[in-house]
C-alpha cells in the first residue's frame, strides 16, 4: 500500500518528478564516466608501463634496483621459471637482462640500452613482434639484434649494416662486439624508440660475460586487482634468495601522479554531487510546502506521523531510483563503447605522457565498482534529503496549518 500510495504521489506533479529525476539522471551519467575515464586511464597508464617496462612485478637480485648493476644479476632454473608462469592470473614471464653500452655505426655513437630477451617469452609479455617495421624478428639463437627505428635513423643504419657495442660487462669484463643488426621496431615511446637495442638473451649473456644470469624476471597479471595475490605467491615460490617488487615500487612517479589526480578527481565528484543534492533539497522542500494542508488533514483524521514519514521517504527514494537507473542504462553502453575505443592524446598534453613513459591515449574502466559506488551515493543523497520531510512532519501542527 505504501509503495503503491507513494508512486502514485510522486506522478501527482510529473514536471517536478521529472526536473528531479533528470538532475539525479546527468549526475549518474556524468559521474560514471568520469570515474571510468579516471581509472581507466590510470589503469591504462599502469599496464603501458608494466607491459612495456617492468611487468606489474619483477623477481630480481637482491639490490639490484639500487644500482642497476650486472654485479646484482642472478641465476634461475627453467623450472622455477615455468612454475612462475603456472600462478594463477600470471598471464606472461620473461626473463631479461638489461644494461647500457655505447653503439656505433661510422662516425655515429650513442649511449643505449641493450636488452637480451628470450624472443618469444617477449612477444608474449610485449606484443614485440607486431612492432616490427622492417627485417626480420629475433629468435633464440640469433646473433643479430633490434634496433629501435628512432635509434637506426639517428645512427643512419638499416637492416644489414651492422653496430659496434662497447661496455662492461659481468664482473668489469669489457663487453664489445660488432652485431648485425636484423630488424627495426618502432616503440610507442621515444625514449625507447630512440635508445633502445634488443639481442637475444644467450647472445646477450655471452657478450656481457653472464653466462646462464638474468638482471630481471617481469610478471604481467590479468587484472591489477589480483596484484597482493600473485606477490604471495611469487615470494611462496622464490623464497628469500631474490627481491620481489611490485609496479608502485619500481614507478614511484606514476604512482604519485596517479594519487594527486584520483584525490582532485573524487573532489570534483564530491562537488557535482553537492550541488545536486541541493538541487534535490529544494525541490523536496517545495514539495513538502505545496502538500503541508494534505498533510495536516491526513494527520486529522488518525493517520500515523510515522506511516506519512514513510511514504515520503520512498517517494523521495522513488524520484532518485528514476534518475539512478536511467542514468546507469545509459552510461553503461557509453561507457563499454569508450573502454573498447580508448582516446589518443595529442599535442603537449602528448608530450607530458612521453616523458612520464606512458602510451598517449585516454583509456575507459568497465569495473562494476564505478556504477555500484554511484548507487551508493544516490541512496545517500536521497536519504538526506528525506531528513527534511521527516522533520517537518514530526513538527507539523495540523490545526495552525489548515487556518493559515
Amino acid at each position: 500500500m505504501y509503495f503503491s500510495l507513494s508512486w502514485r504521489n510522486i506522478w501527482r506533479n510529473k514536471k517536478r518528478t521529472v526536473i528531479v529525476a533528470a538532475s539525479v539522471f546527468f549526475a549518474v551519467l556524468m559521474a560514471v564516466v568520469m570515474r571510468s575515464m579516471q581509472l581507466g586511464s590510470y589503469a591504462y597508464m599502469i599496464h603501458s608501463s608494466a607491459k612495456m617496462f617492468t611487468g606489474y612485478l619483477q623477481v630480481q637480485g637482491v639490490g639490484y634496483w639500487e644500482n642497476r648493476s650486472l654485479e646484482k644479476s642472478f641465476t634461475i632454473s627453467e623450472q622455477q621459471i615455468e612454475a612462475l608462469r603456472k600462478i594463477e592470473h600470471a598471464e606472461a614471464v620473461t626473463p631479461r637482462l638489461e644494461a647500457y653500452a655505447l653503439v656505433s655505426h661510422d662516425s655515429s655513437t650513442k649511449v643505449s640500452q641493450v636488452i637480451g630477451i628470450d624472443p618469444q617469452a617477449e612477444n608474449t609479455f610485449s606484443g614485440l613482434k607486431k612492432r616490427l617495421v622492417s627485417g626480420a624478428y629475433l629468435n633464440k639463437q640469433s646473433q643479430g639484434a633490434l634496433l629501435g627505428a628512432g635509434l637506426a635513423k639517428m645512427l643512419q643504419l638499416q637492416v644489414g649494416d651492422s653496430i659496434v657495442l662497447y661496455g662492461q660487462g659481468y664482473h668489469g669484463q669489457i663487453a664489445a662486439a660488432e652485431i648485425p643488426v636484423v630488424g627495426l621496431v618502432k616503440m610507442p615511446l621515444k625514449i625507447m624508440n630512440n635508445g633502445l637495442v634488443l639481442l637475444s638473451l644467450p647472445n646477450a649473456q655471452q657478450i656481457f660475460w653472464a653466462e646462464g644470469r638474468i638482471t630481471s624476471l617481469p610478471i604481467l597479471i590479468d587484472d591489477i586487482r589480483h596484484l597482493d595475490g600473485v606477490v604471495s605467491a611469487v615470494k611462496n615460490s622464490t623464497g628469500d634468495k631474490y627481491a620481489v617488487m611490485t609496479w608502485d615500487e619500481m614507478l614511484p612517479d606514476v604512482k604519485e601522479n596517479i594519487e594527486a589526480d584520483n584525490a582532485g578527481g573524487i573532489i570534483m565528484l564530491a562537488i557535482l554531487y553537492v550541488v545536486i543534492g541541493f538541487g534535490v533539497f529544494g525541490t523536496i522542500m517545495m514539495m513538502v510546502a505545496e502538500r503541508a494542508r494534505e498533510f495536516s488533514i491526513l494527520i486529522s483524521v488518525g493517520m500515523r506521523r510515522w506511516k506519512l514519514i514513510l511514504a515520503t521517504t520512498l517517494e523521495t527514494l522513488m524520484v532518485a531510483s528514476l534518475g539512478f537507473i536511467a542514468g546507469l542504462a545509459v552510461s553503461v553502453p557509453v561507457v563499454w563503447l569508450m573502454a573498447r575505443s580508448p582516446i589518443p592524446i595529442t599535442g603537449d598534453a602528448a608530450k607530458i605522457y612521453d616523458k612520464m613513459g606512458i602510451e598517449a591515449v585516454i583509456g575507459f574502466s568497465t569495473d562494476p565498482t564505478i556504477f555500484s559506488s554511484q548507487a551508493l551515493v544516490i541512496l545517500i543523497i536521497a536519504l538526506i534529503t528525506a531528513v527534511y520531510p521527516w522533520l517537518y512532519i514530526r513538527k507539523l501542527d495540523p490545526a495552525k496549518t489548515m487556518h493559515g
